[in-house]
């Protein structure tokens, strides 16, 4: 998966690990960024379960769900 995202899509991936000495919460950089993503796609509601046989599917529903958030807020920001 690294080396599809280094050599086909140009990206630069890092891993953010935990700390094996704290417990509890600790917020970790860029961490939120996922999270805060997350939490857009699970107001769809056909991706709040495992609903998809296929993962094309899923990746479509994933897809639609995101394309649905940001045409929302380029909508907003025209009116």
């Amino acid at each position: 998966m690294v080396d599809y995202a280094a050599q086909v899509l140009r990206l630069t991936l890092t891993v953010v690990k935990r700390n094996a000495d704290v417990s509890g919460f600790v917020v970790l950089p860029r961490r939120w960024v996922v999270e805060r993503t997350f939490g857009w796609l699970m107001r769809s509601r056909r991706l709040v379960r495992d609903y998809e046989r296929r993962t094309e599917t899923a990746e479509a529903m994933v897809l639609w769900s995101m394309t649905m958030v940001m045409s929302r807020r380029l909508a907003k920001r025209r009116r």
